[in-house]
Formats: structure tokens, sequence, C-alpha cells
């Protein structure tokens, strides 16, 4: 059994200290879409549903330019994802071990995570303005390499989850989380 972690990284540092020409800069422009391609990627405004969608597209249009296999949604880690970001309102804690939990807590107990071979790793982020906008959540992430490494991963499926609240003093913050997984040895 093989379980990944991602380090926690406060990424709305990084998204505030990192510019938007990082990624033209280490060649990763290529795997962030354009608004035409995934719409509403700077819209912190629209629904929650949409934004998922958006991010979602990000990630598989991220995949595609690699030359890797597509995620499939999963509806067990999309409630795991959805839950975690909750975690992390709830107990004002932005860390994979949000409330003092495993990060793969909520994937065992919707049951993603069982007997045999498994693959788990997880995404986190937050941010307020224009710093919580899939895309500015998603650049941070792929100028990181250890979040990066999660997009680009041996994994077969993903969830995402989204949610709003005050944070660290900071009210309107949205919180996203992505689930990797696969089942796959």
């Amino acid at each position: 059994m093989t379980r990944l972690a991602a380090l926690a990284i406060a990424l709305a540092a990084l998204v505030a200290a990192a510019p938007a020409a990082a990624a033209a800069d280490t060649g990763l422009e290529r795997l962030i879409a354009p608004t035409s391609v995934c719409p509403h990627q700077s819209e912190p405004n629209a629904p929650i549903a949409v934004q998922v969608r958006a991010m979602r597209c990000l990630t598989n249009f991220a995949r595609h330019g690699a030359g890797l296999e597509l995620l499939a949604p999963a509806a067990q880690l999309n409630r795991a994802a959805s839950h975690k970001a909750g975690d992390i309102l709830r107990c004002d804690d932005f860390s994979h071990e949000a409330c003092g939990r495993e990060f793969t807590f909520w994937m065992q107990r919707f049951g993603y995570l069982g007997e045999g071979c498994w693959r788990a790793a997880e995404n986190i982020a937050w941010g307020t303005g224009t710093r919580a906008t899939v895309r500015s959540i998603f650049g941070a992430w792929m100028r990181s390499a250890g979040h990066r490494e999660n997009i680009l991963g041996p994994y077969a499926e993903i969830g995402i989850g989204l949610q709003r609240g005050g944070l660290e003093g900071n009210s309107g913050a949205h919180v996203w989380v992505q689930e990797f997984g696969s089942h796959e040895c």
C-alpha cells in the first residue's frame, strides 16, 4: 500500500509572492489552460459547482498537455474533498491534518480507500479576493513542485472541494482541496 502526501505549503503566501510570470519562466505556461478552454476560472463569485468544473478542466488540461491520462471524477473523492475543506474552515486549521485527522481520513470514511493496493495524495490551498480564483490557485499549485507532482502524478481519479468561509481572520476565504486517488498498484 502506497500513500503519497503533499507537503503542507501555505499557498496563500505562495500566491501572494509568486508573480504570474513565474509559470512562463519555468515553461509551465503551456500547461495552464486559457479561459476560452476552461471558462469561469477568473470568477471568484461564480457558483461553487462552476468553479469546481473550471478546476477539473484546468487539471485535466495540464495532464493532457503533459501526455497523461485525464483524471475521472470520483464521487467518493468529491465528498472527501468537500469535507476536508469544511474541516479546514471549521477548525481554522490550514493543514493536511486539519482537526487532527490524517489527510486520508475522509477518503477512508467515504469508502474510497480500503484493502489492497491504492495511492492517494492531496492538494490544499486558500485565498481571498483575486487570490481566490480558480486560475490563481491552480497557477500556484503548478508553480509548487510538490503540488504539481500530485496534479501530474500516477492517479486515475480526482475529487475537488471548495468551501467559503472565515479562515485565519480572513472572511470570505475560498478553501480548495484536490483529492487524488488510484486503486492500481
